[in-house]
């Protein structure tokens, strides 16, 4: 009996605290906070930017807010009835990736990624899709709970669709998420053949969310001095968001204040570590659409692989511009290539003395005290197929080239420093000023363009300087691997855009790879902005729904 008093006791408390709790917490969300991020019942009423909440304070109706693909934007449709239809053409073309980089991708309606597709639950979709590929193709549609007939597996679910033929996909759209298109040819996606599909939900998601972005993550492999993508590599140098590697990548422009969901899209052939700089975000969906709100979880970074995508949503109070990038170090560099390493180094650069930081200026000293051991092995080397060619360095011609006291880096060398840095790259480089100055060689119009662009005057290079040591060749691992590890030449020029009004001067020397911005702008400074980029009346601008007016009483 004491047992069973006991139990129905603590029962009855447990029962009297949970209602109290409840209703305590039901008096909390009906008092006024100083913050607007209140969050759920029972859980964290800090001020940090993770937390959510499911009681919009602002009041208006909440509609869906339209996803914005920075640098990619929409696929537009056509009505049919009651069916939204979409024109998908696949074709190969040139696109830009970077200061004065353009490659071959393959891709869609001269995009790649291709341009974003946006329904809502419950709606009729038909997808035309036109092959202009030299091969064979189909699109899967990655996550879509579909008929077989339209999953577009190649010789599975349907026929290939040839060159210059059609195919087209019809879909109920019963799911809601962030899903994607691809080829389903493997070498295909690894050209650049991918795009997202946003389900919006019937019902909108809360807590609503001011915007919303979509960014893909891509990789390619592309060899010196070549355009096309290498698509049997498992190294990739270019490393890209939406198509664009930094500084070329547009920011994402957000107003302080502002709720923000970024879904981030995974087609490569790594898993990508993507980390928020300033915010601390929640996950709230996958390539399986939204996950219950009980089941988020906080973070800055989130790890989104291959074939995934990964929903983060944060509220973006503090301000700044803030990096968003992937945080694999290889994955925040550009044109990677591995080199000789000081033996690049010129004289006059950083670092640029000679292979032990002296003025041996590449010159090897041979092992043993007079190069005794160094001639046995030579002489024991089967040297015959190599007569009548010249293995020595080239000889000083006592061109000036390059003073190097313009550049503050001590004496021009009297010798080379070394096989791939001596007094002809010199001239090389003087003949690039040449250019620069309009003296030399004729250039096109956007050869002069980009290569006045690049900031090669005194303040860039004195600002490199400042930033190397001077006996940089004596540190193991300098200049690891790379021409100069570190800050890039001054490309703010050559990336001038709205959405980079106000930014820091010579930012883009050290934006690489996969890496962005997310401007947090206080209200004054973000009008201005979004001005500026109206007024830019770019065609197909992805940003187009940021200027749209909401209806009267509602957010989104």
């Amino acid at each position: 009996m004491a047992n069973r008093r006991s139990f129905l006791q603590s029962t009855f408390g447990l029962g009297a605290g949970l209602f109290a709790s409840r209703a305590v917490a039901e008096t909390t969300h009906n008092e006024s906070h100083t913050s607007s991020q209140v969050a759920a019942s029972g859980g964290y009423l800090g001020t940090s930017s993770g937390s959510l909440s499911k009681i919009d304070t602002r009041g208006g109706a909440v509609r869906t807010t339209p996803v914005v693909t920075t640098d990619v934007g929409d696929l537009p449709f056509e009505m049919d009835g009651d069916v939204k239809v979409f024109r998908l053409t696949a074709h190969v073309f040139k696109q830009q990736i970077a200061p004065d980089k353009t490659i071959d991708v393959w891709g869609f309606n001269g995009s790649a990624p291709g341009p974003t597709i946006q329904v809502t639950q419950g709606d009729k979709v038909r997808v035309i899709f036109k092959n202009e590929l030299p091969e064979a193709s189909s699109l899967h549609w990655h996550g879509f709970e579909d008929q077989i007939g339209y999953d577009g597996m190649p010789g599975i679910s349907q026929e290939p669709v040839r060159p210059g033929q059609s195919f087209t996909y019809n879909f109920l759209i019963k799911q809601e998420g962030t899903y994607f298109y691809h080829s389903h040819m493997a070498m295909q996606e690894l050209a650049g053949m991918l795009g997202a599909f946003i389900m919006h939900p019937r019902v909108p998601y809360r807590p609503h969310c001011d915007k919303d972005f979509a960014i893909h993550l891509q990789e390619y492999a592309v060899l010196a001095n070549s355009t096309t993508p290498n698509t049997m590599m498992m190294e990739f140098n270019w490393l890209l968001l939406n198509g664009k590697a930094g500084p070329l990548a547009t920011p994402l422009i957000v107003r302080q204040g502002d709720r923000v969901r970024i879904r981030f899209v995974n087609l490569g052939m790594d898993h990508h570590p993507m980390h928020i700089h300033g915010h601390t975000f929640y996950t709230t969906g996958t390539e399986g659409g939204r996950i219950p709100e009980t089941a988020w979880w906080p973070g800055n970074t989130v790890l989104v692989g291959v074939a995934q995508t990964r929903n983060v949503e944060f509220v973006a109070d503090n301000p700044g511009d803030w990096m968003l990038h992937c945080h694999l170090p290889h994955h925040m560099m550009n044109q990677m290539a591995s080199q000789a390493g000081p033996m690049t180094r010129m004289a006059g650069y950083p670092g640029g003395k000679g292979l032990r930081g002296d003025d041996s200026h590449g010159r090897i000293t041979p092992r043993g005290e007079n190069g005794d051991e160094m001639k046995g092995d030579m002489a024991g080397m089967g040297m015959g197929g190599m007569k009548g060619m010249d293995m020595s360095a080239p000889k000083p011609t006592g061109d000036p080239a390059i003073p190097a006291a313009s550049l503050g880096a001590g004496t021009q060398a009297t010798a080379p420093d070394g096989p791939l840095a001596n007094t002809h790259l010199d001239a090389g480089m003087m003949g690039m000023m040449q250019e620069q100055n309009k003296k030399g060689i004729k250039l096109s119009q956007e050869q002069q363009r980009n290569l006045d662009a690049f900031d090669m005057g005194s303040d860039s290079m004195k600002a490199q300087m400042g930033e190397t040591s001077p006996s940089a060749n004596n540190v193991p691992n300098f200049p690891q691997d790379a021409y100069m590890e570190g800050p890039m030449m001054n490309m703010d020029k050559l990336v001038e855009k709205p959405e980079n009004l106000g930014l820091r001067p010579n930012w883009s020397r050290f934006m690489q790879g996969m890496m962005t911005f997310i401007r947090v702008l206080p209200p004054e400074q973000y009008d201005q902005v979004v001005s500026a980029m109206r007024t830019a009346n770019r065609p197909n601008d992805p940003y187009v729904s940021l200027y749209a007016t909401p209806q009267k009483g509602t957010r989104g």
